[in-house]
């Protein structure tokens, strides 16, 4: 009797437990869903983008940089003590700054500048400090003689594609024997023509006298 009373009280246990066990799953199950959400790692959440900073990616020290026109053909050479590169607009500052340039017409240019900021491709420079442009005396292919043009000024920005200079800064001109000063100036070589503006002053030279000519 003892045995099966026993018997029946584990399986009247058994049948209680039975009944419970979904429950009881259920319940570990979400406790176990619980816990690991709890413990998952974090999305990463997003980030706003950062403004890219004006500081210079590399440096070079006695350097020249060398540009070059599809077919191959020297286009300019930029030389300094000290450069660097600034990636957020693609420039180059360098110090003690020498370039020279030569147009497809084969006209050369040259400058000098305590600084220059050129832009990525080379096609223009900026020159602070004690900056001088010159293009050497040439022979057009009409055959028209071009007398050397030399541009001062504590500021010069040099356009090499379309072969301008411009200064917002007083500036010197010279022109073969002719000299002009101005507040301000626009040069275009393509035309010929320089815009000279503010408190202007030329002072020019009376050309030679042609061989034979009567006086």
């Amino acid at each position: 009797m003892k045995a099966k009373a026993v018997w029946n009280l584990l399986r009247d246990g058994f049948d209680r437990v039975t009944i419970y066990l979904p429950i009881i799953l259920t319940a570990a199950l979400a406790l176990g869903t619980y816990w690991l959400v709890r413990n998952a790692p974090k999305l990463l959440e997003p980030v706003a983008k950062e403004a890219p900073k004006h500081e210079p990616d590399f440096f070079m020290r006695g350097f020249v940089v060398k540009n070059f026109l599809p077919n191959g053909e020297l286009r300019s050479e930029l030389f300094g003590t000290e450069g660097r590169h600034y990636p957020d607009n693609d420039t180059m500052e360098v110090d003690q700054v020498r370039l020279r340039s030569i147009s497809p017409e084969g006209l050369t240019t040259r400058a000098t500048a305590n600084r220059g900021l050129s832009n990525g491709d080379g096609s223009e420079i900026q020159l602070f400090g004690n900056a001088i442009v010159v293009r050497e005396a040439a022979v057009s292919a009409g055959g028209k003689i071009m007398p050397r043009l030399e541009f001062r000024g504590e500021f010069l920005h040099a356009f090499l594609d379309t072969e301008r200079v411009k200064s917002h800064k007083p500036v010197t001109l010279i022109r073969g024997a002719d000299q002009f000063t101005a507040d301000s100036l626009d040069y275009d070589n393509l035309t010929g023509v320089a815009n000279l503006q503010g408190r202007v002053r030329g002072l020019l030279m009376p050309s030679a006298a042609a061989p034979g000519a009567k006086h």
